[in-house]
């Protein structure tokens, strides 16, 4: 009797054990990775979109520089300087 009382209780104590505490621990551990993988995720995009708004930037001024360096200089832009005596 006092052997099946022992195995009840290392039972009751496995049982107590895995439910209230490894698989607690596992589904926690599950969402925290979870979370990171998606704050992990919404940087890498918030990064892509940045450089690809920097690298759009550095195409459209480099276009406006060689559109400007290109055109010569209209001859109404410029004032005739006088001489003041």
């Amino acid at each position: 009797m006092l052997r099946f009382l022992l195995y009840m209780f290392f039972a009751w104590l496995l049982y107590k054990l895995v439910f209230e505490f490894i698989i607690p621990v596992y589904r926690s551990t599950k969402a925290v990775r979870k979370q990171m993988n998606d704050i992990q995720q919404h940087m890498r995009q918030q990064y892509e979109e940045q450089q690809s708004a920097q690298q759009g930037y550095n195409y459209n001024q480099q276009q406006s520089s060689q559109g400007q360096a290109s055109k010569p200089p209209k001859r109404d832009d410029y004032i005739d300087f006088e001489e003041v005596k």
